[in-house]
């Protein structure tokens, strides 16, 4: 593997912040639309709304940020690796 510079690193972990940020807005604003009045903690434990459950297309887009998030941690952990 290609060794990093520090700024490339930090580049990419900034990247991955944004989309996990944009990628929250999506979920949460879709939820909302599912049912309103639900805030980010609410969706963090979505059993306890069963029309979030029910949605295919919001489990879709909440496996996708879960998906991000792994992918950033991975990322920090190379990156501390190689600091």
């Amino acid at each position: 593997m290609a060794a990093f510079t520090r700024e490339t690193l930090g580049a990419i972990d900034e990247l991955m912040m944004e989309l996990i940020a944009l990628q929250e807005k999506k979920v949460l604003d879709l939820a909302n639309k599912i049912h309103p009045g639900l805030s980010s903690e609410d969706i963090r434990n979505p059993h306890d709304f069963p029309d979030l459950i029910a949605d295919s297309v919001w489990n879709f887009e909440d496996g996708i940020l879960s998906g991000f998030k792994s992918a950033h941690m991975a990322l920090r952990a190379k990156i501390a690796e190689s600091l």
